[in-house]
């Protein structure tokens, strides 16, 4: 969806009635198009993914942070929105973590 979307507005398909942060929209299509790939990555379950889940995860939580703490012109939608993906990433962090320990338990 933010690759969707925020491309629309990069691409001045789509026009807001409201001030846009041209550096967040871009932040998040380029990091949509990542999450995809790391979401793949998982599923095939490489080697990388683990580390590739905690990268994704500690960036959107600075970007929230600097959000939610230091900028002045985020709206409060970004904010929100940057909290979601964040709060979406430590699940997959800690599921991507929790099931392989348990599964290979089961198996052993």
């Amino acid at each position: 969806m933010s690759v969707f979307v925020g491309s629309k507005i990069l691409l001045e398909i789509d026009t807001k009635d409201y001030y846009i942060l041209v550096w967040l929209v871009t932040y998040n299509v380029i990091f949509g198009a990542i999450s995809i790939i790391v979401a793949y990555f998982i599923w095939k379950n490489y080697s990388k993914a683990k580390s590739l889940t905690l990268f994704v995860l500690s960036i959107h939580f600075m970007v929230f942070m600097y959000l939610k703490f230091v900028s002045e012109t985020a709206a409060s939608e970004s904010i929100k929105a940057m909290l979601f993906r964040t709060s979406v990433w430590i699940l997959i962090v800690v599921l991507s973590l929790v099931i392989p320990k348990y599964i290979n338990k089961k198996i052993k």
